[in-house]
């Protein structure tokens, strides 16, 4: 859709422009021919040889997109059987046969005689041509946080997290600990009950 800023370069353009029954270019023209080229610009449509009049300005209004009634920051045009008139969506008021052209000022299209009126909704003028806002880079990976207390315990054949300190040895219960390297023999195991002790007087020796 056309901004605000091109529909009052156009009016720039034609203001002054002579004012011609049925003229359709800029050698001049009428209330409707200059509301034409207004709906024409804003709906991105030829400005020169798409003319309506104010019998059939309803149909050709809704054929460009325009709505009934006002609305503040849009483009109104407003008619009677005879006459028609422009209001910018800046509140730049231009018609054209009250003062013998197209002449910027005036009512617009809220004049007092005027039983229609309708509008085409224009974006405010800041928010055209603006590229949408970069996209927020994803967050961080949480490397060396703990888990947070309501998270589920991970499966038991998960595999560590890098980070994870390695786990403590293997404690074996009930085994003996390995003697010292510089450790004396054990002594022997001592006899069976009943056994001959060496040297017994009860019994001869070899």
């Amino acid at each position: 859709m056309v901004v605000l800023a091109t529909l009052v370069t156009l009016i720039n353009q034609v203001s002054g422009t002579p004012y011609i029954a049925g003229g359709d270019s800029p050698a001049g023209t009428d209330c409707s021919g200059l509301a034409s080229w207004v709906a024409n610009a804003a709906t991105d449509r030829p400005i020169y040889g798409n003319r309506f009049n104010t019998g059939n300005e309803e149909a050709a209004l809704l054929a460009r997109g325009f709505q009934y009634g006002t609305a503040p920051n849009a483009l109104v045009i407003g008619w009677n059987g005879g006459h028609t008139a422009v209001t910018l969506p800046d509140g730049t008021s231009v018609s054209s046969g009250e003062r013998g052209g197209v002449h910027i000022g005036g009512p617009g299209a809220y004049q007092a005689g005027f039983t229609h009126h309708m509008f085409l909704p224009m974006p405010p003028e800041g928010d055209v041509g603006l590229p949408p806002p970069p996209a927020a880079p994803p967050p961080p990976p949480d490397v060396g946080l703990p888990p947070p207390p309501d998270a589920p315990p991970p499966p038991p054949d998960a595999p560590p997290p890098p980070d994870a300190p390695p786990p403590p040895p293997a404690v074996l219960v009930d085994a003996p600990a390995p003697a010292p390297p510089d450790a004396p023999p054990p002594p022997p195991p001592p006899p069976a009950p009943g056994a001959a002790m060496p040297g017994d007087p009860a019994i001869a020796n070899p």
